[in-house]
Order: structure tokens, then sequence, then C-alpha cells
């Protein structure tokens, strides 16, 4: 099953908003339906995720009751598949299990679940989609004909969370939630294939029924109103509830517009859309780079490393070839200084968070570079068109003899940190990385990484170039935040 890194184009239909779930702090939106609604034997569910974590158990959706007899259906994540069941009770009457995988972390995957009990034809009657196309299905058992699905009855329906009400939640991004009440609709209602061969949102413009809704995630209240995060804008007023979020899980990495993030890899354990990075392990050097590479333009990220003791270490930056990277730390558990590991065939270029220098494979400034502190903010400005890199701290760059650099001079293209030697950048796509050890706490310390949408509170909030994105400081004129829509047009 393909999966859509995100739009390559700047104009079209746009998703300006996402939410962001997590796992771990047991976030998700729901809505109690006290009435009846339409017909509950046809039913359209939409929705776009994007998946950050292997789990065994993770719910996209679900609806329930609890009345007598009970009632439910949901689809979850079971790593790396989907499964739908559907039960009334206690007695599970249909059932889907796919064969498709979803181990893609990076991008944004279409759901269609249709639902039409009326249909003569049994394998018509629950069909899912996945970026416009029917799964593959290890496992269909189909409903009776007439089949009541529960979907608009008086019932609790969640995005994020097991039908119970409690655990299994799913890790991930959700976009533009759809509920079609008493139509079952083909996934062309709601997305289509664009002119770069990418199945892409479109407008919705068609009937909800009474217990229909939409969520753009586009306010940031925490109330269940049309101000709050679970605001349903199809005009119905079914505004959901939150459990556990806050206006910062709403966030700018949409289907038409994808954010980097990280990338799971062993001994590294990733949350907050895979932007929050904590070592597993005490003792050895792991290392993580982003979904998203660069090989042309100017780039920006900020980086914030959080210590609760002397023995945590972060180096933040750029390396030049991931896969090697990941594997020699995480594959080997480097245990020294891992300056003196690298070398050209694996270049990294960055900052050290606990080192008194800046550092790359060719540079060692340790006589005049300052160390840095727990909270401090790293920046990052990488020009791939001349193949140097700037790097600053709380909003101060820095040459590569530790002078300060004005951001004339990085628009200028004067005074970098490091030049990237030609050895290192050929044939190189650049990825932003983040190295990590920890010898006594391997949970307490932490790395944030920040590519426009942040998992640490922003205490001023300043776009890109573009006017993309949410950082802390000013990223220098001409440089972008690393997402599709800055690639296609300036990368």
């Amino acid at each position: 099953m393909p999966s859509i890194l995100g739009a390559n184009s700047s104009s079209g239909y746009e998703l300006p908003n996402s939410l962001r779930l997590s796992k771990d702090s047991a976030t998700y939106v729901y809505k109690d339906f006290d009435d009846t609604g339409t017909l509950n034997t046809k039913g359209t569910f939409s929705w776009w995720n994007k998946i950050y974590q292997s789990s065994g158990d993770m719910y996209m959706m679900s609806v329930r009751n609890d009345s007598n007899p009970e009632e439910h259906i949901h689809i979850r994540y079971q790593n790396p598949m989907l499964q739908g069941q559907f039960y009334k009770s206690s007695s599970q009457y249909a059932q889907i299990i796919t064969t498709n995988v979803f181990r893609d972390f990076s991008a944004w995957y279409h759901f269609v679940l249709k639902m039409d009990s009326t249909d003569g034809t049994a394998n018509n009657r629950i069909k899912l989609f996945v970026n416009g196309t029917e799964v593959s299905y290890a496992t269909r058992s189909m409903p009776d004909q007439n089949q009541d699905f529960i979907i608009s009855k008086v019932a609790t329906h969640q995005f994020g969370n097991h039908y119970s009400g409690t655990g299994s939640h799913f890790d991930g991004g959700i976009a533009d939630v759809h509920f079609i009440d008493g139509l079952a609709l083909a996934p062309t209602a709601f997305a289509e294939t664009d002119d770069n061969d990418q199945w892409v949102p479109i407008a919705y413009t068609g009937a909800y029924g009474d217990h229909g809704y939409r969520l753009e995630f586009r306010q940031t209240g925490t109330s269940q109103n049309a101000a709050g995060i679970g605001a349903d804008t199809s005009g119905n007023g079914n505004h959901f509830a939150v459990n556990s979020l806050a206006a910062l899980d709403v966030v700018a990495d949409t289907p038409t517009n994808n954010f980097a993030n990280l990338v799971p890899v062993n001994n590294i354990s990733l949350s907050e859309g895979n932007t929050k990075v904590v070592t597993t392990r005490q003792g050895y050097w792991d290392a993580v780079h982003s979904s998203i590479g660069v090989t042309s333009g100017k780039w920006y990220f900020e980086v914030k490393a959080s210590l609760s003791d002397d023995t945590f270490r972060v180096a933040a930056g750029v390396a030049g070839d991931p896969e090697q990277f990941t594997i020699l730390f995480n594959g080997l558990g480097a245990t020294g200084d891992p300056l003196s590991t690298l070398s050209a065939t694996y270049p990294f270029y960055g900052k050290g968070v606990w080192l008194e220098h800046w550092y790359n494979a060719d540079h060692d400034d340790s006589t005049t570079a300052a160390a840095q502190s727990s909270g401090d903010i790293l920046q990052f400005a990488l020009d791939m068109d001349n193949y140097k890199l700037w790097v600053g701290v709380n909003g101060q760059f820095k040459a590569s003899n530790n002078n300060d650099v004005s951001y004339s001079d990085i628009a200028a293209g004067n005074n970098a940190t490091v030049t990237i030697s030609s050895a290192a950048y050929t044939n190189k796509t650049f990825f932003p990385s983040i190295w990590i050890r920890d010898d006594q706490d391997a949970d307490d310390n932490v790395a944030e990484i920040n590519f426009g949408n942040p998992s640490n509170s922003i205490s001023s909030g300043n776009s890109d170039f573009a006017g993309i994105g949410n950082f802390e400081y000013v990223p220098p004129s001409g440089f972008f935040a690393i997402c599709t829509k800055n690639l296609a047009q300036y990368g």
C-alpha cells in the first residue's frame, strides 16, 4: 500500500492543521451521542493518519454503546497491519484483517471505512480503503443483510482510544475527520489523485446526516464547543471533547504539508510526533535521523536539550549518510567520543551540548567555543547550495572561530560555522540528526527537535521566510522549515 509523503504543490486545497496524539499520554477525542441519528445501516468514516510508532495494538477509531445489548465497532493498527471488528452482545458479526502493512512513519495515510449492510452482495457491505484503494484482506467476514451498525445510535464515537474507554491509545497524527451518517461513499468524495499522481484531500461537499461531523482541528481550546480542539465544522454542532490534549497538540504537519520528523530506531524512544528523543540505555551513544533529507536549498531547524545530570550528552546537526550513521551507533554501541569515530565516510556536522567546541569530521575548535547549558536552543541554518552550515545558540550564530555572526552575514553566505568539504557532500543527501548518550539515568534527559511543529512550548513564535512553521528564534532570511511544501518550491 503506497504511502503519501505529502503535497508537493503549494497550490490547491489545503489542510492547515492536524492533531498530534500520544499513546503514552493517553490523548484522544470523543463524542457521546444521546439520541438516534439518521441511519444505522449506512455510513462512512474518512480520516487521515500519520503513524508515529510500531505497536501491538493502537485504536484509530471506535464506536461503542453500553446499553443492552452492548455493541461496538473499531479499526485498530496491529503492527504492521489493520484490523476491524464489529460486535453485538459480545458476539462478533463481522471482521476484516488486512494483508497490507503500514510501516512508513513519515507519511500520511487516508482511511475510508464504507458501510452499507443493505447491499445485496455480502462483500460490499464493509469496505476499507487506504489512499483510494481497497485493502487486501487476510480475513474477511461480512454482516448479514440489513445489519444495524450502531453508528447512528446512542453511542460514543472516539478517535485514538480503545472502544471500552481506556487503553491501547493511538500514537500518531490525525487530520480531516469526517463521519457521514446515512450515506455509503467512495474515497473520491474526500480525496483525489493529483497531477503528480499523489492522493490528496479535496473538499467534501455532500450532506452529513444527523450524527455526522467534520473535525478539522482548527481551534486550540479544550472545551467541548466551537472554540475547542474537537470543534465540529460540518454545521451540525457535534463537537468532540478532548482527553489530555492541549493547544500544543494542534500542529501544522498535515497531508497537504508534511513536516519532517525523526525515524524510529532501536535504543531510542520517540514521542510527541517523533520529535522528542529519549535514550533507553545507559553508557552508549545512540543516533536518530530525520525522515526527510535535502540535497539543495536552504533549511532551518532547532534542537532543545534538557539535562538533569552532568552525564547526559547530546549532539545535533546534519548527517550525510544516515543509514550508516545510525547503524554505526545503534548497532555497534559506540562508547567513546563519536568525533573520533566518524570520518568523511559518515559525515556529521553540528554542535554538542556537552562539548566545548563546534565539531565535524574535519574541524575541532575546542579552544574558543563555549559549552552549552540545559534548556539552550541550538539553531541550524544549512545551505545545501553552497555546502555551508551556521550553528547558533539562543539567537546568536557563531563563525568557526566562535566570533558572532549576523543574520546579514548568513544571508550573504559569509562566516559559516562549518564549510562542508567536497569529499563529504559528493552524492550525499543530508539529514538533520541527533546523537544521545546518558551514563546515569537513561530516561531522565531529552532532546526535542523542531522542524516547525514543536513539541516544546515556544515563548516567542517565529515562522520561516515563507511564513511556515513555529520556531523559538527567527530563521535567517531565505532559510526554510523542512516540509513538503517548501521542498517543492525551494528544494
